[in-house]
């Protein structure tokens, strides 16, 4: 994907994507080491680039 072109998710559309996947599992998944890769804003919130979240995906897929 072009950089330019990236959008930054947040943890509410991560958890969408993934089909109603709950917060706590999601944050018990990055407790793990198992998430999407994400960071932080100064303000706390979390967010995943697009392209991270594809990337973990695809990498999900290959391991089925």
């Amino acid at each position: 994907m072009d950089a330019r072109r990236d959008e930054l998710m947040t943890v509410r559309q991560v958890l969408v994507e993934l089909g109603g996947v709950s917060r706590r599992t999601f944050y018990r998944w990055r407790e793990l080491g198992y998430g999407p890769a994400a960071f932080k804003l100064p303000n706390g919130e979390l967010r995943v680039w697009r392209s991270d979240f594809n990337t973990w995906l695809r990498q999900l897929e290959d391991a089925a």
